[in-house]
């Protein structure tokens, strides 16, 4: 049985698709595109004296919290983390 040549390329066509999708990206694409993993993310957080801390929140504070960092253009780790220093601070 012989492959009409539109079939032919076609097998060609999926077959280099799958190579590429296959395929780790290119290096100059990747430079500084490490991510961590949350393994290596908790144990940088731990080396820094970070402590996961959960809290419930009612929903307008937790909006004016994001709105704050936004306008600060700061993490909101940071923001709630400065808020409640000066708040200890004057109590």
């Amino acid at each position: 049985m012989s492959l009409k040549k539109t079939d032919m390329e076609r097998l060609k066509a999926a077959s280099l698709n799958d190579r590429l999708r296959k395929a780790a990206p290119p290096e100059r694409y990747a430079q500084g595109a490490h991510a961590p993993s949350r393994r290596e993310q908790r144990e940088r957080d731990r080396a820094r004296g970070l402590v996961p801390f959960a809290v419930k929140l009612n929903g307008e504070l937790v909006k004016k919290l994001h709105a704050r960092a936004q306008e600060k253009q700061a993490p909101l780790n940071e923001v709630v983390a400065d808020l409640l220093e000066r708040g200890l601070e004057n109590s």
